[in-house]
């Protein structure tokens, strides 16, 4: 139910997301590349949660430097790195991962320590902060016992956790639907039927099985012995969820290389309730994990992904440039995944555009 206290922010930044989108393209007549859009859009977000602050223009350099670290974050924290801290005799070696670590440390610190410490001195000068994480971290530190480095890493992986995926997932939505004309025309002619012009609409989840945002999930350990299907898997063995191969398994997607959203029509759970399944071959996708340890921030990302997905396709018919194709099948990053730098252009599909996001201004927290 907290996410509901934050009902309002995502639907705000939405709006900002296309509002920004309308006019940087110029009305639809310049293309643009999405990324730094996407990744303001998930990174304020996260920020107001965090601590209670936004940025107000996608050019500002906190953008950039936090779109770097989220993803030099997911390359570090992903099983291929990961799985080393289950390997005792690899833990001491130095290695040039365990320096870009390192650095990753400090960089952090550098970035989300001051703005951790710029609300707990405004704290400290009786100034009233938003509700927010770090709020209630310095209001909590004491009867929880967290010193500096808990609170720090608690805000701020918080926050990166929460913008590489999400923003990812918007990328590669903009990358796939300009080759589905399709499935793009039948997204508007719903929006138009069952939403009309005059308000903000819906999404699918299909570019979350093609294109997740990691090609396999965080590792886990067994704390015990234990058999599962027949299979005896003995304690301190490393396990890690296979999302890719998962995603793509022709029993259960056919087809599966190819973005089809229609394998869901039929589906009566939404993704979200999905995820929370207990039996795990009932879900849609394992974007988000599985399990117990599934992403405690997902409900904040499917709201976020529906938001900005159906606002983009009621404003927006999105277009390739024909002299510029798109690559689906290269990704930057290792553990995390976004596409190579592409442009699209995103044309408006009627005047309701306009007046939705003429009146909407940027605020400053």
């Amino acid at each position: 139910m907290a996410i509901q206290t934050y009902a309002h922010v995502l639907d705000y930044e939405a709006a900002i997301l296309v509002r920004s989108l309308y006019f940087k393209s110029k009305k639809g007549s310049l293309p643009l590349d999405p990324a730094s859009y996407a990744g303001r859009y998930a990174l304020n977000n996260m920020l107001t949660i965090s601590f209670g602050t936004r940025t107000n223009s996608s050019t500002v350099p906190l953008v950039e430097r936090a779109l770097h670290l989220a993803m030099e974050f997911m390359d570090l924290t992903g099983p291929w790195s990961n799985a080393v801290d289950f390997i005792t005799p690899l833990q001491w070696i130095p290695t040039k991962t365990r320096s870009r670590g390192r650095k990753l440390h400090n960089d952090i610190v550098e970035v989300y320590g001051a703005m951790y410490l710029d609300v707990k001195s405004r704290m400290d000068a009786g100034e009233i902060i938003p509700e927010c994480l770090v709020r209630t971290l310095i209001e909590t530190e004491e009867v929880e016992k967290l010193d500096w480095t808990d609170t720090c890493m608690l805000a701020a992986v918080f926050t990166l956790g929460g913008v590489h995926s999400t923003a990812g997932i918007i990328q590669w939505f903009l990358a796939l639907i300009p080759s589905n004309p399709d499935v793009q025309a039948r997204a508007h002619n719903e929006l138009d039927r069952v939403i009309g012009r005059d308000h903000w609409p819906t999404a699918e989840d299909e570019v979350q099985r093609v294109h997740a945002p990691f090609w396999m999930a965080t590792p886990h350990c067994s704390t015990q012995d234990f058999e599962y299907n027949g299979m005896f898997i003995p304690k301190d063995t490393v396990v890690v969820l296979n999302c890719f191969t998962m995603h793509h398994d022709e029993e259960r997607y056919p087809d599966s290389y190819t973005f089809n959203p229609d394998r869901y029509l039929s589906d009566d759970l939404s993704c979200a309730e999905s995820a929370k399944l207990s039996n795990v071959d009932l879900r849609d996708h394992w974007t988000f994990g599985a399990g117990r340890r599934i992403c405690p921030g997902l409900v904040v990302a499917e709201r976020e992904l529906f938001l900005a997905i159906s606002r983009i396709l009621w404003c927006f018919n999105v277009k390739s440039i024909p002299a510029e194709p798109i690559s689906l099948e290269e990704y930057e990053g290792l553990s995390g995944r976004t596409p190579l730098p592409f442009r699209v252009k995103f044309e408006p599909r009627h005047d309701s555009v306009h007046r939705a996001v003429d009146n909407i201004e940027e605020i400053k927290l």
